[in-house]
């Protein structure tokens, strides 16, 4: 949004006699030269010397002001585009470097001081009639407000200019911490200056799912979320730093979500590319713990995934003699046999996790023996039976045959 020039009818220096300039103009340096001056003594930040090129540029900027004010006494058509652009431009440079409006208020508070001073002298040098004093005051209010106005409009327009060109580099730098193969630090730091966000050491990624029309949470300044796109995710840096579990779950509540391994920044491809084989087996059940769900919390679940095609195969062959039997009958041997071997092959413990006497869990174990043989003690087909039966218990309890 631009600027726009006041109109005629805004401007009482409109209705000043145009004669009234010609013996002001003389003294028009000079008052320039006050007001700079005033302005150095009354704002800190403004106090350069006037030989470098930021003090000859707020010089120049007071030395227009001064002249457009007396230029446009009696000019009903008077042209305010470019002392508007001026201060437009000065309203925006505050902006682009940080900083607030506030110095340069003070300074056209004072400039304006500094001119009802100089015109009060001016009305007794030139005998002008109080009414025209009055007149004159009046519209050098006006004229001070309407620069004041530009400057705020200008600094809008940077600021929103700069969120803008700052989400931009949010987007970019969120999108590049998770490319694969990954960027290079350097490219990561470059980025992340521009979207003024602070590297961290390490970062974990959150792949979430919200409901339909489920409204976007207000995304911490540390976090970069692509909250939009058809698969959302979170950046979030240190997430294993204090506090940072709670920060998650409360932008991700009432979503399935789950929270990838924590790896080092350029490494985020990685995290994304787990956190969202969890959220898949979150959809699925296969997963029922409450979200947000923490990949390393469930590497065997995760690691068998990968793989459920073949253990599913491998299910009918390598525990034959179990799957054999009628579902009915197979589920409390398979269960059985699963968390007593969790337990280090004590029959107490299992009992006590499925809720059974520990006699029943005695028996279950010798018909297994039985079924099984040498098996059960044979270190190597321990670790495949116990990976088998993990699986076949997490994704449903079901073999090729009886689907």
């Amino acid at each position: 949004m631009g600027v726009s020039a006041p109109g005629p009818g805004d401007w009482p220096l409109a209705r000043i006699p145009a004669e009234l300039a010609a013996p002001l103009r003389p003294h028009l340096e000079a008052a320039a030269e006050e007001m700079v001056r005033e302005i150095q003594a009354l704002v800190p930040e403004y106090s350069r010397p006037l030989d470098s090129r930021y003090g000859r540029r707020m010089k120049w900027a007071v030395q227009e002001t001064v002249r457009h004010f007396v230029d446009a006494m009696g000019a009903a058509d008077f042209d305010w585009s470019e002392l508007t652009g001026i201060y437009a431009g000065i309203g925006a440079h505050e902006a682009g470097n940080g900083r607030s409006l506030d110095r340069l208020q003070t300074a056209i508070r004072v400039s304006g001081q500094v001119a009802c001073r100089r015109f009060i002298k001016d009305a007794r040098r030139l005998d002008w009639p109080l009414d025209l004093l009055g007149q004159i005051t009046e519209s050098l209010f006006v004229f001070l407000e309407k620069l004041a106005g530009a400057a705020a409009q200008g600094y809008a327009d940077a600021q929103e200019q700069v969120v803008t060109e700052r989400e931009r580099s949010r987007w970019r730098l969120r999108d590049l911490l998770v490319v694969d193969p990954p960027a290079s630090r350097e490219a990561v730091a470059e980025l992340a200056r521009s979207a003024r966000w602070e590297p961290p050491r390490t970062i974990g990624v959150v792949a979430v799912r919200p409901p339909l029309g489920h409204p976007p949470p207000v995304m911490p300044p540390s976090i970069l979320a692509d909250w939009h796109g058809p698969a959302p995710y979170l950046v979030v840096p240190d997430p294993d730093g204090p506090g940072q579990d709670r920060v998650i779950a409360s932008l991700v509540r009432d979503c399935a979500a789950a929270v990838g391994p924590t790896v080092p920044l350029t490494r985020g491809a990685l995290s994304l590319r787990w956190a969202r084989h969890a959220l898949g087996l979150v959809e699925r059940g296969v997963i029922c713990e409450k979200a947000p769900v923490r990949c390393l919390d469930h590497i065997p679940t995760l690691v068998t995934a990968m793989s459920e095609e073949l253990i599913n195969v491998a299910l009918g062959e390598r525990l034959a003699p179990l799957m054999e039997l009628a579902p009915h009958r197979r589920e409390p041997l398979a269960l059985t046999l699963l968390t007593y071997m969790e337990n280090r092959d004590n029959a107490v413990a299992a009992a006590e996790r499925l809720l059974v006497h520990e006699q029943t869990v005695r028996y279950r174990i010798r018909r297994l023996e039985e079924m099984f043989g040498d098996a059960l003690s044979d270190p190597d087909r321990r670790i495949e039976m116990l990976l088998l039966l993990h699986t076949w218990v997490r994704f449903g309890g079901t073999t090729a045959e009886d689907e």
